[in-house]
């Protein structure tokens, strides 16, 4: 999960906590738009649920405003079928009605116009179980593969556990080799929407969860619901925002992230590089001495980026500045995608959108270095390590092969499910540059390091000063 446990007060109710958000045009389905938004961080095989007082939404911007003008609301109610006993299950739950399964969960969903109207969707659609075991659930996959449910107005839904995808290599700032995967063979709770593209254009998402506001005086008072968690791109919480005001920031809505824009002007993670790379980025240093704005990332993280920026390319939404998930529903899949995305030259990666195999890590990395600092000064020379910032690790290493269809996320781990070579229960092997043969984002004829082509003008992928770079980003 790239955003953790962050802030004071999201840190004591992980049910609220939004870890992950992914936007992209569906790589089996082109005509469709994916969303997919993980909960509950930090899961294993537990029987872990939405919760069931939390309002979880996902807002789409469609006229660069920052303001919901589509909000799809998910409302969850759990239900027992025998509370005489303490028992999940009290035989083998083969299906989604089975009468062995005993803590069964339910979610309604709701759209909301930009002018508040709401209309009720579905209710009572299944999740499906807690992935608790083969003996207590012998196909968990065929189980989910039937919680999935079509809303009559054209949109796909799923709610349920599904595998963390999230990789880093927490080892990349430790000796080299000393690899350390944070977020290898985790769960989370998943929600996944899948809607028809009805005119192309640029969209930006983010997901919030809300709580009811309570008073307590002579009497209990329940209030409206609160917002208490959000999310738009990755890691923009965690290198952005300092801890301090992470509960704030939470809490508001993405229209005031103009609070914010000088975090990201001046991000600290620039100076740490410098720091812990001294003389490896001098011009960078000498950017940052000067106390130029990195005004490259505000178009990247808060506004898009505009037409001419990039050449055939633009995912700009006006100047409103606002931390959310912006994509060209235009820019179709790609047919060999780079884990690196747009700074890979695969316009159909992040920052345009996020795909579940993009290693925002990386990307977020370089952008930091240096390497989109050309887009606004064109005489800017870029340090030759900028191109060459990367982690050491890819969804390969996440635990879980990703599904070719929707909700394209893996099976979430079970209690049996065992790394060791020959454990009947272990997931696939894969090399950390190779994606899973059954992923519909990476072909298995193209290692995702490669760029389907060459950048897009005006990104520096070859040092000006230094030799020329190959696609793989070797010397």
């Amino acid at each position: 999960m790239s955003a953790q446990p962050e802030a004071p007060e999201i840190n004591g109710d992980p049910v609220t906590d939004s870890s992950d958000l992914y936007v992209f045009v569906s790589p089996d389905a082109p005509e469709t738009v994916t969303i997919i938004a993980n909960y509950v961080p930090a899961g294993g095989a537990d029987f872990v649920e939405f919760g069931d007082d939390v309002l979880y939404e996902l807002h789409l911007d469609v006229n660069g405003d920052a303001r919901p003008d589509l909000t799809y609301q998910f409302r969850f109610r759990t239900e027992l079928r025998d509370d005489t006993t303490f028992l999940y299950n009290t035989g083998p739950i083969e299906s989604l009605d089975s009468a062995n399964w005993n803590r069964r969960q339910f979610f309604s969903v709701t759209v909301v116009d930009a002018y508040g109207k709401s209309t009720v969707l579905a209710e009572r659609l299944p999740c499906p179980p807690c992935n608790v075991g083969r003996r207590s659930i012998p196909a968990y996959e065929d189980l989910a593969r039937a919680a999935v449910a079509s809303l009559p107005t054209g949109e796909r839904v799923f709610a349920g556990q599904r595998a963390d995808a999230f990789f880093v290599d927490l080892g990349y700032l430790r000796p080299p080799g000393d690899l350390a995967d944070r977020a290898g063979r985790l769960s989370v709770n998943s929600i996944a929407l899948q809607l028809p593209i009805t005119a192309a254009g640029v969209i930006g998402v983010w997901t919030t969860a809300s709580r009811r506001s309570v008073q307590v005086d002579d009497a209990v008072v329940v209030g409206p619901y609160t917002q208490v968690s959000r999310l738009g791109n990755p890691l923009f919480k965690e290198l952005i925002v300092p801890p301090a005001d992470r509960d704030r920031w939470n809490a508001l809505p993405p229209t005031e992230d103009k609070l914010f824009a000088h975090l990201v002007e001046r991000p600290e993670l620039q100076r740490l590089l410098l720091a812990l790379h001294p003389g490896t980025f001098d011009r960078l240093a000498s950017l940052d001495r000067a106390g130029t704005p990195r005004t490259d990332l505000v178009a990247m993280l808060l506004t898009g980026f505009p037409d001419g920026m990039i050449d055939g390319f633009r995912n700009h939404t006006g100047d409103v500045q606002a931390d959310l998930l912006r994509l060209d529903t235009a820019v179709p899949p790609a047919e060999l995608p780079s884990r690196f995305g747009l700074l890979g030259g695969d316009p159909a990666g992040y920052p345009n959108g996020r795909r579940i195999t993009d290693d925002v890590v990386s990307i977020s990395l370089r952008a930091v270095a240096g390497i989109t600092v050309p887009l606004i000064d064109p005489s800017y020379e870029v340090d030759a390590a900028a191109t060459l910032v990367e982690q050491g690790f890819s969804v390969a290493n996440a635990g879980a092969g990703l599904l070719p269809h929707f909700p394209y996320l893996g099976t979430p781990s079970g209690p049996y499910s065992d790394p060791a070579a020959g454990s009947p229960f272990a997931p696939p092997s894969a090399s950390p540059s190779a994606p899973h043969s059954a992923s519909a984002f990476a072909p298995p004829s193209a290692p995702p390091s490669v760029p389907p082509s060459e950048p897009p003008s005006g990104l520096p992928f070859a040092s000006p000063s230094g030799p020329p770079l190959d696609r793989n980003g070797e010397l």
